[in-house]
């Protein structure tokens, strides 16, 4: 199992921040003004370049678009979109806490194979 926070192969381009406003503001269908509110909302926070220009990455625009889709598929307001964003992403802290515990699991209850193993070879001698 790999970690998370390590480079896989293909993503690193995903999170490299290189999208301008305007860019990203299109490829979501919605104003600049728009996503500097969201922004302002807490809802997205793009890097910023040494010349304070907004860069989002494609995990943004992800989020950015899903947001959209909350808010124009489903009619959620704003502060709804704050919360349902505010689980999902505590979900997938909980999923990635279960998963590293599972791992951690397995890996005891492989010790304990290879130790009754050795205990019982010894024995049997």
């Amino acid at each position: 199992m790999t970690d998370e926070t390590e480079a896989q192969p293909g993503t690193a381009a995903v999170e490299e921040p290189i999208y301008v406003i305007s860019v990203a503001a299109k490829m979501v269908g919605v104003a600049a003004q728009t996503l500097r509110y969201y922004e302002r909302q807490g809802l997205v926070q793009p890097q910023r370049s040494q010349g304070k220009i907004r860069l989002y990455c494609q995990s943004d625009v992800d989020r950015l678009r899903r947001i959209k889709g909350l808010i124009d598929d489903l009619g959620v307001n704003l502060a709804g979109v704050e919360v349902i964003l505010r689980m999902a992403d505590r979900m997938a802290e909980i999923e990635h806490t279960m998963r590293e515990v599972s791992a951690e699991l397995e890996r005891f209850r492989q010790a304990a194979v290879r130790s009754e193993d050795n205990a019982g070879g010894r024995l049997e001698e």
